[in-house]
């Protein structure tokens, strides 16, 4: 039974200079339409799916926060019509800090939002110009307080590293100034230059000065070091909460277990399937004028590809993969699949056994897209 469901809102004012997730700008774009059919492919996918009420939901995006009050309440409705949420419930919304204000917020905790991921990135104003961001450090300090006015208990912030010119001054200033924020969560991942973005585009150029793979890997020991003295535990390599704070919806994916993707570009895990919706938004809505679900693409995920998968997602997490639970679902010893792997890494110091878990070491932690690669064959 499916208990997690993402939902896309495409749509950005600004575009910001690392983004290549499916988004386009606000302006002129037809919102309100695509909010009707984003109801129209919940309501076809219920209709016809095996699901319990949800026990997360995440908004995310494009800016879901840059739609206005009355598109908001329309989605937040078409939301609670759709998917009906299990007594215990995670609802995530991706929120920028520039276009929170407090009546938004308000209707957002109103409709059942009990989480906010808010896309920081930097404290440092220089840098978010930099990065084309559009909102300033005040912003953010704003945002959090109106948010907690508005009943909101639990909030998570998201930091990127390694950015244009950053020094570890820099960072070390940046996670000085959040930690005064009293949130429980912290999503920090390293810059990585993406096609068709702007940064891509300066790279190629050679405009583009990021501080080095030296430099960065000193940034992630930093933030783990000072997440920890902070008390918050780090559950997952980019990932850092407060006990009982970890996102759920994200687990799912961790853990490898089925989900609903809704919107442009969205993505689902369904009954053993990988299934990708189309992206522009006209060719996301002509299947849906004629009844039928978006779905771009759609493949049979085989015992071999979810084996790998339970190994490159699951070893993500600090817990790592249980060999147990592995054995359970896969009817198979992990060892009899991936022993070259596991003891070329373990003697490596990339992995550890600890007990029934197999998990990264700080160093494998580091060097975790090596880890992951290989387990892909």
């Amino acid at each position: 039974m499916i208990q997690a469901a993402y939902l896309h809102i495409p749509f950005c004012e600004h575009i910001c200079h690392y983004c290549d997730f499916n988004k386009v700008f606000l302006k002129g774009q037809p919102v309100d339409e695509y909010l009707q059919y984003l109801d129209k492919e919940m309501e076809i996918t219920m209709n016809s799916s095996d699901y319990a009420p949800f026990k997360t939901i995440f908004v995310g995006g494009g800016t879901p926060t840059a739609l206005n009050e009355k598109q908001l309440a329309t989605f937040l409705e078409s939301i609670r019509k759709r998917l009906p949420l299990a007594g215990e419930y995670e609802f995530t919304f991706e929120a920028n800090p520039g276009d929170l204000s407090y009546e938004k917020l308000k209707l957002l905790y109103d409709y059942g939002v009990n989480r906010l991921s808010l896309g920081v990135q930097t404290f440092n104003d220089q840098l978010l110009e930099k990065i084309g961001r559009v909102h300033r450090a005040k912003d953010v300090y704003q945002s959090v307080e109106s948010a907690k006015k508005a009943g909101f208990k639990n909030m998570s912030i998201d930091l990127i590293y390694s950015l244009p010119t950053q020094t570890m001054a820099d960072f070390q200033e940046t996670l000085t100034t959040s930690f005064q924020l009293d949130v429980q969560h912290y999503s920090a991942y390293s810059l990585i230059i993406e096609p068709k973005t702007v940064f891509y585009n300066l790279m190629r150029k050679g405009k583009l000065h990021t501080p080095g793979e030296d430099v960065e890997a000193a940034m992630y020991e930093l933030l783990m070091e000072k997440m920890k003295e902070n008390g918050f535990e780090q559950y997952e390599i980019s990932n850092f909460s407060k006990p009982g704070f970890e996102s759920k919806h994200n687990l799912t994916y961790w853990n490898n277990e089925a989900y609903f993707g809704f919107g442009a570009g969205a993505h689902s895990y369904v009954e053993g399937y990988r299934r990708s919706n189309y992206g522009p938004l006209k060719k996301y809505m002509e299947p849906l004028d004629q009844n039928e679900l978006p779905i771009m693409d759609k493949h049979e995920v085989t015992k071999k590809e979810k084996m790998e998968e339970e190994m490159f997602l699951g070893l993500r997490k600090t817990q790592g993969v249980s060999m147990k639970e592995f054995k359970d679902k896969y009817d198979i010893d992990i060892m009899e699949v991936f022993r070259e792997e596991l003891l070329g890494h373990e003697q490596k110091s990339l992995l550890e056994i600890k007990g029934d878990s197999i998990q990264l070491t700080k160093q494998g932690r580091l060097l975790g897209n090596e880890v992951f690669q290989s387990f892909i064959k």
